[in-house]
């Protein structure tokens, strides 16, 4: 019975490149159709120059080559496919094996070492081998693009329109070199951006690291940016290397930049012009790569106007601003975070935690949270711990939180509840419910509730009339 015909998909060589350099024309076809019967998708050169010629305009996952050749030899094609390949695994092929030849080849980096005249399976299986590492790093290419996508501003949570704008911002600038300044007031979550930034840029291998300006006193801010040498100042015992030199290649993030001295920041602008520091008690300058990012939640234009901070600088950090708003101003974002700080929390406190009854989420919605995201996540980590029922309920919140005429309801709800009763339910229904369950946790704020839906406030309107809902 013959054998059933395999798809190309099938085939050990789907979706890889090889390319055979040999200047014995007839021996590199001979090894591309030998090839191409098992999927791989083939391309040969006749000259060691023509290989090198494809190497440098064409992308190639295998590069088989002979390592004898007149014009450029095997291990000159193997530094160039490293060179401009690096990824790609290569093959050499010899009828003239020696102990050394091998070592070079070895040391160079080639995959594997074969002798002619070639064994077709042993060829085969030679590239299947090296075809898998491929693949390989492909699939981790792809999952690590796939959790960039997905995780890569875990942690930035929001869905309302402001934090929209500054996701989307967050997106277009973290790819680039650019200096950033990120303004918002305390607790906004400022160093959480910044390694956003960092983690969704090509500097993400390389060093985040984080200084916070206003927590050092002026005397030693100069060495812990720039570092110094031996001998450079009373108590300088040896060498230290400072934030600059040690993120080099990274991105260096500066918190409250605007507390900076002013002979500080006029030292700071002649290292984000020249790329180079020279460290305390030192002749010699550095040359450093860093991408800086700096934060503030002072007004750094009013400390301009009032001589505190050097406009020049000013204008230097605000290449590409990013302005975080305060909570009380994104209040449809307050669900999110309750949920997403309960599950962090909980699983780090070893805590089954599985929801927020409908009072506590009310008084959580109705607070200013002058404090921010950091106030919040702190009440909920509080809440937690103290917890004895496995649900966040009413009197589980701070007093100088939860309204003082215990007007709320405490009946539990965890999260996600009612949900499976709506399976197999007309749209119109499932609608409803989710209007109501919006407006119960806004306290009937239409322009809150509206933002927790994702539609138009005049589209909620509608829909409270249309569905005669209670508000």
């Amino acid at each position: 019975m013959a054998n059933k015909e395999k798809s190309s998909d099938e085939l050990p060589g789907s979706n890889i490149r090889v390319l055979i350099v040999d200047d014995d024309e007839p021996h590199a076809q001979a090894v591309a159709e030998s090839l191409e019967r098992v999927g791989y998708e083939c391309a040969t050169a006749n000259s060691g120059e023509r290989g090198a010629a494809m190497i440098e305009s064409e992308t190639y996952d295998v590069v088989v080559t002979d390592l004898r050749m007149d014009d450029v030899d095997g291990l000159d094609i193997l530094r160039k496919t490293k060179e401009e390949l690096p990824d790609a695994e290569v093959i050499l092929l010899t009828g003239h094996a020696s102990v050394q030849s091998a070592l070079a080849a070895g040391q160079a980096g080639a995959s594997m070492y074969l002798t002619k005249p070639l064994d077709i399976n042993e060829l085969r299986a030679a590239v299947e081998k090296a075809s898998t590492r491929m693949r390989l790093l492909r699939q981790n290419a792809e999952l690590s693009r796939s959790l960039d996508e997905k995780f890569g501003f875990e942690g930035v949570i929001g869905s309302s329109p402001a934090m929209t704008k500054v996701l989307d911002r967050l997106k277009a600038v973290a790819p680039t070199n650019s200096t950033v300044l990120i303004e918002g007031e305390s607790g906004t979550g400022k160093e959480l951006v910044a390694r956003a930034l960092h983690q969704n840029s090509e500097r993400k291998s390389k060093p985040f690291v984080p200084l916070n300006i206003s927590a050092l006193p002026d005397s030693i801010l100069e060495s812990e940016l720039f570092g110094h040498e031996a001998g450079a100042f009373t108590g300088a015992v040896g060498k230290r290397v400072g934030k600059f030199e040690f993120a080099n290649g990274g991105t260096l993030f500066l918190d409250e930049v605007g507390e900076m001295p002013m002979d500080t920041q006029i030292k700071l602008l002649r290292v984000l012009e020249d790329r180079r520091i020279t460290r305390l008690g030192a002749n010699e300058e550095l040359d450093v790569n860093v991408r800086l990012v700096a934060a503030t939640n002072a007004d750094l234009e009013k400390e301009v106007q009032e001589g505190r901070f050097r406009s020049d600088l000013y204008y230097r950090l605000q290449v590409v601003s990013i302005f975080l708003p305060p909570l009380r101003e994104r209040r449809g974002d307050i669900p999110l975070l309750i949920d997403h700080f309960r599950r962090q929390l909980s699983e780090s406190y070893g805590r089954d935690v599985p929801g927020v009854s409908r009072g506590a989420r009310q008084a959580l919605m109705s607070y200013s949270w002058p404090g921010n995201i950091r106030q919040l996540r702190n009440v909920i980590e509080r809440m937690i711990v103290l917890d004895s029922d496995g649900v966040l309920d009413i009197d589980d919140v701070p007093e100088e939180i939860a309204p003082p005429d215990g007007t709320v309801t405490s009946a539990a709800i965890p999260s996600g509840a009612g949900a499976d009763a709506l399976v197999g339910r007309p749209l119109s229904e499932v609608e409803r419910y989710y209007i109501q369950q919006a407006l119960e946790l806004t306290n009937g704020k239409r322009e809150e509730a509206a933002s927790l839906l994702g539609i138009g406030e005049r589209t909620l309107y509608r829909k409270i009339k249309e569905y005669d809902l209670k508000n």
